[in-house]
């Protein structure tokens, strides 16, 4: 793929994360959906078992990013260790690509759980499971939210 067509492809996957988040929410379900519709390599099932890791785990705020979480999904899809090979090593380099991630989103975004970038967004935090909070939180957040799975689904497109 030239280069050309890459940054074609990460301006698109973005602006169906965005779209994905703003229409949607779940924000690691919508970082996985924009990279399968963009490269394939994601399956159903793998955007399913990601519905938990929303609002940073179970919406208690207190975890990983969900934009962050699916996007890891989405790098080991391509890069994590298999099933049959549990037992067979570490495979400490397949990690550079998830550190670089991790790496780039903290320094964009000052932070990486979503409690963090719920006061970064808003200015402060929210309890998800309150829902006039969460209907606050829902208002408050969405071109943040929408902003940081785009950026997610793009980095992990450039660095497939």
């Amino acid at each position: 793929m030239d280069s050309t067509s890459k940054a074609e492809l990460s301006d698109e996957v973005y602006e169906n994360a965005v779209c994905y988040e703003l229409d949607c929410g779940g924000c690691p379900q919508c970082v996985l959906a924009a990279v399968q519709d963009a490269v394939g390599l994601i399956e159903d099932q793998t955007i399913k078992a990601a519905h938990g890791l929303s609002g940073g785990g179970g919406l208690l705020g207190k975890g990983t990013c969900g934009a962050l979480a699916g996007g890891l999904m989405a790098l080991s899809v391509k890069r994590g260790r298999e099933r049959n090979k549990l037992y067979k090593g570490k495979y400490i380099n397949n990690f550079q690509k998830s550190r670089e991630l991790v790496e780039k989103f903290r320094n964009e975004f000052n932070g990486v759980t979503c409690e963090e970038l719920q006061k970064n967004f808003t200015g402060k935090t929210y309890d998800l499971w309150d829902a006039e909070q969460y209907s606050q939180f829902d208002k408050n957040r969405s071109m943040n939210c929408a902003h940081a799975a785009g950026s997610v689904a793009r980095w992990v497109i450039e660095m497939l």
